[in-house]
């Protein structure tokens, strides 16, 4: 089989655009000639328009459009987000255009608040004259009758007690014609190790946690009070299946988001190029009662099959095992990007090339350390009869500006929708944006165009630089304090540590650039510290031992953060997290 979006062993080769076999074409001006608005900051092929549809609504993830052009968003908050300044009232979100403008004039909110001890969710979806919401341990239905922009009636519990710790605490859902509720049970942990994201830690075998995580559980959106057990589970082995959708033949498709840390944690047998390579990214085609494998079997893009995972006795990608047992994908993509949408385009607005094959939003990775950070788009894998017809090409990209790293970004794609009319909406759960993307081009295109390529890091231009040059960081650098018995060259060689650019640590990709804090690591800026007094000697115990069980956030952190960093690194990068902590006293 062909894989998606590249020719064998090219998906994980450098350089990156190369290797990835990504289609870009033109100039990112060029996508923009046709939309007034310069497609709200993002880069699109020729002829398709962007416009924000809405702004600031909260960490918006899935939607779903009304029969009457309502947008309904699900919104989260919880421990993967900052909650400061959550925008009032219930997290579901109804945004509606009334004055055929492009932007939703209208904006409502309902559901549990905040207050009232709601958290939100990821999962929306609309059947039967309700809309179905995740909040908290359950799914809400809200009655929703004909010219209501939001519901009236009270929230009915339709299913309850869903697994809402660990790793992967969100549950994405569809609904089909008959009512058929297909719910996604993220995993708890990052592979079912004994201690989670540990080095050489050894698999649970049997993992039990399948009984309950890692697959899609199918209930009755007509039936109320349902309670999650182990005996609704419909398929297993899916790591983290965030996007959904039914092709139009009723075959129901589901994303993987693919184990982290291989090289971190069995740096014997993964290299950092294959730790950022590998696993790929996954769709798979749901089968009842079927195994796609996790944690047992990871899928390598390259080989392009299942192999037996380290901690069940894999030797870093020869050893098939039991892994020839299991359902492979559908079609794969680079590594750690985090598909956490997907819909397939049914509509017949969007020229034919951009019909029937699957959109895909990619959240943006953490750990591809030393090398950088991707995804951040939404990619459009060409798809029919149940397999790619082509190569995968990047849609729409831009979101993240000019630094791809979570604590950096100043969008993320998470959720998809496609209206009645064809529009396809696209959710960002930084800062609350939704994009309506139009089509107004030639409507009898043959032609698969690609987003033009986007620049992350621009060079300054038309500046005369002083002959003896200008460091890279002496403003940022210039402004850190030093802790006592350390030395400024100490925290410039602890930034390029915890940038991944010394050492091969991923530092920032679960604390952002700079220590800001993203959804999977703390804040280091914040001078709040949870293991230590803070002291640069409590910081480097920290660092050498380990977090396996944080206080107050979803990743775990291996010793010296999963990597063989010397005593000089760790030293300075404990000077350097000081530094950040100590900036704001």
């Amino acid at each position: 089989m062909q894989p998606a979006g590249t020719k064998r062993a090219a998906v994980f080769a450098a350089p990156v655009a190369l290797a990835l076999g990504l289609q870009f074409a033109g100039t990112p001006e060029a996508s923009a000639e046709t939309c007034p608005g310069g497609n709200a900051g993002l880069s699109l092929p020729k002829g398709f328009c962007a416009t924000v549809f809405a702004d600031n609504i909260g960490h918006a993830r899935q939607m779903a459009v009304g029969k009457d052009g309502t947008v309904f968003v699900n919104t989260w908050s919880g421990v993967y987000y900052k909650n400061n300044d959550l925008p009032p009232g219930g997290f579901v979100v109804a945004l509606k255009d009334t004055k055929g403008t492009g932007t939703a004039d209208v904006v409502k909110r309902f559901g549990e608040t905040q207050k009232e001890g709601g958290h939100g969710g990821t999962g929306l979806a609309l059947y039967n004259n309700y809309v179905y919401a995740e909040i908290n341990d359950r799914i809400d239905r809200y009655p929703l009758k004909d010219g209501e922009i939001t519901p009236e009636g009270k929230a009915e519990t339709v299913l309850s007690g869903m697994p809402i710790n660990g790793d992967h605490p969100m549950h994405s859902f569809i609904i089909d014609a008959d009512g058929n509720l297909f719910v996604s049970m993220g995993s708890a942990t990052n592979n079912c190790e004994i201690k989670n994201r540990m080095p050489h830690s050894k698999g649970h075998n049997p993992c039990v946690e399948l009984e309950t995580r890692a697959g899609v559980w199918k209930y009755d959106a007509n039936k109320l009070g349902q309670k999650f057990s182990p005996a609704e589970r419909h398929a297993t082995g899916i790591r983290n299946g965030e996007g959904l959708d039914f092709d139009s033949a009723g075959q129901l498709y589901v994303t993987q988001h693919g184990r982290d840390q291989l090289h971190e944690n069995w740096p014997e047998l993964y290299s950092a190029q294959q730790g950022f390579d590998l696993p790929a990214e996954v769709v798979v085609a749901l089968k009842q009662g079927g195994d796609y494998g996790w944690p047992y079997c990871y899928h390598d893009g390259a080989q392009q099959k299942l192999v037996l995972a380290p901690e069940y006795g894999g030797d870093g990608g020869k050893k098939v095992g039991q892994c020839a047992e299991k359902l492979g994908p559908v079609a794969w993509f680079p590594a750690h990007w985090a598909p956490n949408d997907m819909k397939i385009y049914k509509a017949s607005t969007f020229p034919e090339p951009y019909r029937n094959g699957m959109f895909i939003a990619f959240h943006g990775s953490w750990n591809r350390a030393p090398g950088p950070q991707g995804g951040y788009n939404i990619v459009y894998q060409p798809f029919a009869d149940g397999k790619p017809t082509g190569k995968f090409i990047v849609f729409a990209d831009g979101f993240a500006g000019a630094k791809k790293d979570p604590g950096g970004a100043a969008h993320r794609p998470s959720g998809l929708a496609v209206g009645r009319d064809g529009a396809l909406y696209i959710s960002d759960d930084v800062n609350g944006r939704i994009w309506r993307v139009t089509y107004s081009g030639d409507p009898n295109s043959k032609t698969l165009d690609a987003a033009p390529e986007v620049q992350t890091q621009e060079a300054n231009a038309g500046q005369a630089s002083p002959p003896e040059g200008v460091h890279p960081e002496a403003g940022a650098l210039a402004a850190l304090p030093v802790p006592p018995g350390s030395t400024a060259d100490q925290v410039a060689l602890g930034k390029k540590v915890f940038d991944g650019d010394v050492g091969g640590a991923t530092c920032a990709g679960c604390h952002g650039a700079g220590g800001v804090g993203s959804p999977v690591g703390a804040d280091l800026t914040s001078g709040k510290w949870l293991w230590s007094d803070g002291s640069v000697e409590g910081i480097t115990k920290t660092i050498l031992d380990g977090v396996p069980e944080p206080k107050e956030h979803p990743g775990a952190m291996p010793p010296k953060g999963g990597v063989e960093l010397s005593d000089d690194h760790v030293k300075a990068v404990a000077a350097y997290v000081w530094a950040l902590g100590d900036r704001k006293k």
